[in-house]
């Protein structure tokens, strides 16, 4: 079992900051090369700066803070 198939919620972070950057709006389910493509398909969905963005971009957990945070 990966890391991203039992999480809560997903986002992408920054390679560099780690910062949070957008946050997955649905269940993510599958391995985690499934989630992987899932997350970073809805993201180049949502604009077309995305694509040169998802470059330095990765799939992430969100931490207890951040979801409670969204809540």
């Amino acid at each position: 079992m990966g890391k991203l198939e039992n999480a809560e919620m997903l986002g992408l972070r920054d390679k560099e900051t780690r910062k949070l950057i957008a946050v997955y709006p649905f269940k993510a389910a599958g391995s985690d090369a499934e989630i992987d493509k899932a997350v970073r398909d809805w993201y180049y969905k949502q604009s077309c700066q995305a694509e040169d963005q998802l470059l330095g971009l990765f799939v992430d957990v969100l931490t207890a803070q951040e979801i409670n945070s969204r809540r």
